[in-house]
Protein backbone atom coordinates (compact mmCIF):
# COMPACT_ATOMS: atom_id res chain seq x y z
CA UNK A 1 0.00 0.00 0.00
CA UNK A 2 1.60 3.26 -0.92
CA UNK A 3 2.29 5.39 1.76
CA UNK A 4 2.78 9.27 3.01
CA UNK A 5 5.67 10.48 4.15
CA UNK A 6 7.27 13.78 5.33
CA UNK A 7 10.68 14.98 4.36
CA UNK A 8 12.86 18.52 4.72
CA UNK A 9 13.66 19.77 1.50
CA UNK A 10 17.62 19.70 2.69
CA UNK A 11 17.78 16.25 3.25
CA UNK A 12 18.68 13.52 0.16
CA UNK A 13 16.22 12.94 -2.04
CA UNK A 14 14.97 9.27 -2.46
CA UNK A 15 12.54 9.12 -4.81
CA UNK A 16 11.48 5.56 -4.65
CA UNK A 17 8.90 6.85 -1.53
CA UNK A 18 6.53 8.49 -4.00
CA UNK A 19 5.41 11.31 -5.65
CA UNK A 20 7.64 14.79 -4.26
CA UNK A 21 5.02 17.62 -2.97
CA UNK A 22 6.34 20.91 -1.49
CA UNK A 23 3.85 22.09 0.83
CA UNK A 24 5.69 25.02 1.95
CA UNK A 25 3.91 28.72 1.09
CA UNK A 26 7.21 30.32 0.48
CA UNK A 27 10.04 28.73 -1.89
CA UNK A 28 12.40 27.38 0.39
CA UNK A 29 15.92 29.43 0.66
CA UNK A 30 19.16 27.90 -0.94
CA UNK A 31 16.93 24.95 -2.88
CA UNK A 32 16.73 25.33 -6.59
CA UNK A 33 14.59 23.66 -8.29
CA UNK A 34 16.74 21.16 -9.92
CA UNK A 35 17.81 20.33 -6.01
CA UNK A 36 14.53 19.73 -4.85
CA UNK A 37 13.13 17.80 -7.55
CA UNK A 38 9.90 18.53 -6.95
CA UNK A 39 6.97 17.29 -9.20
CA UNK A 40 4.94 19.46 -7.60
CA UNK A 41 4.94 22.60 -5.48
CA UNK A 42 1.09 23.25 -3.78
CA UNK A 43 1.74 26.46 -1.63
CA UNK A 44 -2.39 26.97 -1.58
CA UNK A 45 -1.99 23.26 0.51
CA UNK A 46 -0.27 25.67 3.19
CA UNK A 47 -1.40 27.23 5.99
CA UNK A 48 -2.46 30.77 5.61
CA UNK A 49 -0.06 33.65 6.12
CA UNK A 50 -1.64 34.40 9.35
CA UNK A 51 -1.94 31.33 10.91
CA UNK A 52 1.89 30.22 9.96
CA UNK A 53 2.90 33.25 11.70
CA UNK A 54 0.67 33.11 14.71
CA UNK A 55 1.70 29.32 15.36
CA UNK A 56 5.56 30.58 14.71
CA UNK A 57 6.79 26.76 15.33
CA UNK A 58 5.63 27.40 18.92
CA UNK A 59 5.42 23.50 20.05
CA UNK A 60 2.85 24.60 22.29
CA UNK A 61 0.55 25.86 20.01
CA UNK A 62 0.81 22.66 18.56
CA UNK A 63 -2.45 20.84 18.76
CA UNK A 64 -4.44 24.05 18.17
CA UNK A 65 -2.33 24.68 14.86
CA UNK A 66 -3.59 21.70 13.73
CA UNK A 67 -6.80 22.49 14.63
CA UNK A 68 -7.14 25.39 13.06
CA UNK A 69 -4.88 23.84 10.22
CA UNK A 70 -7.68 21.71 9.48
CA UNK A 71 -10.49 23.30 9.31
CA UNK A 72 -8.51 25.72 6.78
CA UNK A 73 -7.47 22.14 4.78
CA UNK A 74 -11.70 21.16 4.88
CA UNK A 75 -12.69 24.15 2.54
CA UNK A 76 -9.86 23.31 -0.10
CA UNK A 77 -11.19 19.71 -0.84
CA UNK A 78 -10.08 19.84 -4.77
CA UNK A 79 -6.33 19.87 -3.21
CA UNK A 80 -7.05 16.78 -0.83
CA UNK A 81 -8.41 14.78 -3.37
CA UNK A 82 -5.60 15.54 -5.79
CA UNK A 83 -3.08 14.55 -2.94
CA UNK A 84 -5.15 11.38 -2.14
CA UNK A 85 -5.12 10.18 -5.69
CA UNK A 86 -1.54 10.64 -5.87
CA UNK A 87 -0.99 8.88 -2.58
CA UNK A 88 -3.22 5.60 -4.25
CA UNK A 89 -1.23 5.56 -7.38
CA UNK A 90 2.44 6.07 -6.45
CA UNK A 91 3.35 7.57 -2.68
CA UNK A 92 3.23 10.83 -1.44
CA UNK A 93 6.46 12.42 -0.22
CA UNK A 94 5.54 15.93 1.57
CA UNK A 95 8.28 18.37 1.28
CA UNK A 96 9.09 21.08 3.72
CA UNK A 97 11.42 23.20 4.92
CA UNK A 98 10.78 23.78 8.85
CA UNK A 99 13.74 22.79 11.29
CA UNK A 100 11.98 21.40 13.71
CA UNK A 101 10.60 17.94 12.18
CA UNK A 102 7.73 17.22 14.45
CA UNK A 103 5.76 20.54 14.82
CA UNK A 104 5.29 21.85 11.22
CA UNK A 105 2.97 21.74 8.15
CA UNK A 106 3.74 18.62 6.89
CA UNK A 107 3.39 16.73 9.87
CA UNK A 108 0.23 17.98 10.21
CA UNK A 109 -0.77 17.69 6.71
CA UNK A 110 0.51 13.67 6.83
CA UNK A 111 -1.73 13.50 10.01
CA UNK A 112 -4.97 14.91 7.90
CA UNK A 113 -4.39 13.25 4.76
CA UNK A 114 -4.46 9.30 6.63
CA UNK A 115 -7.70 10.44 8.65
CA UNK A 116 -9.13 11.12 5.03
CA UNK A 117 -8.15 7.86 3.70
CA UNK A 118 -9.54 5.87 6.55
CA UNK A 119 -12.95 8.51 7.04
CA UNK A 120 -13.50 10.48 3.27
CA UNK A 121 -16.69 12.20 4.84
CA UNK A 122 -15.23 12.54 8.35
CA UNK A 123 -15.06 16.81 9.25
CA UNK A 124 -12.89 18.14 11.62
CA UNK A 125 -14.60 20.59 13.88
Amino acid sequence: MPTITTKRVYEPIDKSKGVRVLVDRVWPRGISKEKLQAEHWLKDVAPSSELRKWFNHDPKRWEEFKHRYWEELQNKPELISFLLALTEEQGLVLLYSARDTEHNQAVALQEYLLTQQQHPTTSIT
